[in-house]
């Protein structure tokens, strides 16, 4: 599965994944459009600001055997949302913040977002900096933003990546960054967030993009102790409002993939979807199935301070 790894502890205590292994070797070899499927439920990701619609698209190409559309263009919506972070941080940085007061970021005016900031400072400027960078990457894949901590290929561990040599001139302002430490909780338990890497996780797909951008804006400002914890990548998932949503899905497809009878609350329009169970259908369906409990259920435990 996609959510940890074969020497994971976890992984091997696991009865269900080798009822689901097996279930695929009993359809092996795989044909090229059922690898294909399996490969959407590979990139799933819970923190996607649309995992529901995902999740649908996949159950849909599972009951059709056909794959869904495929497009790189994000919903307007958010589209428009990063632009005018940009336009705003931009603006703000360039000392012609008139030029963008009536607009807003998802509801946030852009007055109360500047407010967060505090006067500016070299520091605050060059921190804002990068948001735009990370932003403006998001808007144009072609654009090049350099990573504070994280490492940009495998975005694992930090450390192992040495941003020092592009920023070498700003290296006081990068170690600031990265010493500034956001206290705030992972599940209910206290933990903390380096400014830097809260940057560098400020992800344009994140269900909680505008709530994360608040909080990096905030600790540049000096308040480090946000009203809500941050939420990046899969840290504190269980905050996202489509987790009632995603647990009916995997429910509804548990169902189906176990052959249960009976079944509270479950989404009866998707066993229409999945139509009649075949070996590749249910092998699928259980993949996803997995794929989503386990992302409802793993906890966070990568230190990010």
């Amino acid at each position: 599965m996609n959510c940890y790894g074969p020497d994971d502890k976890r992984f091997l205590e696991d009865k269900e994944l080798p009822a689901i292994d097996k279930m695929e070797d009993a359809i092996a070899p795989l044909d090229d459009r059922t690898k294909a499927i399996r490969q959407l439920i590979t990139r799933f990701e819970l923190c996607y600001h649309e995992a529901d619609k995902e999740a649908e698209r996949i159950i849909e190409a599972i009951g059709t055997g056909r794959l869904p559309a495929e497009s790189n263009e994000r919903p307007p919506k958010r589209k428009q949302e990063f632009q005018n972070c940009r336009d705003i941080l931009s603006a703000w940085c360039g000392d012609s913040f008139d030029k963008v007061r009536d607009i807003d970021v998802g509801g946030i005016p852009a007055d109360k977002l500047i407010s967060f900031i505090g006067e500016p400072d070299p520091l605050k400027i060059w921190q804002i900096g990068r948001i735009v960078d990370r932003v403006s990457q998001a808007l144009d894949p072609n654009y090049t933003y350099h990573w504070l901590v994280m490492d940009p290929v495998g975005l694992s561990e930090p450390g192992k990546y040495q941003p020092e040599k592009y920023y070498e001139k700003y290296s006081a302002f990068l170690e600031k960054t990265r010493k500034t430490i956001i206290h705030d909780t992972v599940d209910g338990h206290k933990s903390g967030v380096s400014l830097a890497i809260a940057i560098d996780l400020l992800m344009p797909c994140h269900w909680d993009f505008v709530g994360s951008l608040i909080t990096i804006l905030k600790a540049i400002g000096g308040d480090v102790h946000p009203d809500k914890p941050l939420a990046c990548c899969m840290r504190n998932i269980k905050l996202s409002p489509l987790c009632d949503r995603m647990r009916t899905i995997s429910k509804t497809l548990n169902v189906l993939w176990k052959n249960e009878k009976t079944a509270k609350n479950i989404d009866r329009n998707i066993i229409s979807i999945l139509g009649q169970s075949t070996p590749e259908k249910r092998w699928l369906t259980a993949s996803l199935d997995k794929t989503i409990r386990l992302h409802l259920s793993l906890p966070f435990d990568v230190d990010l301070s």
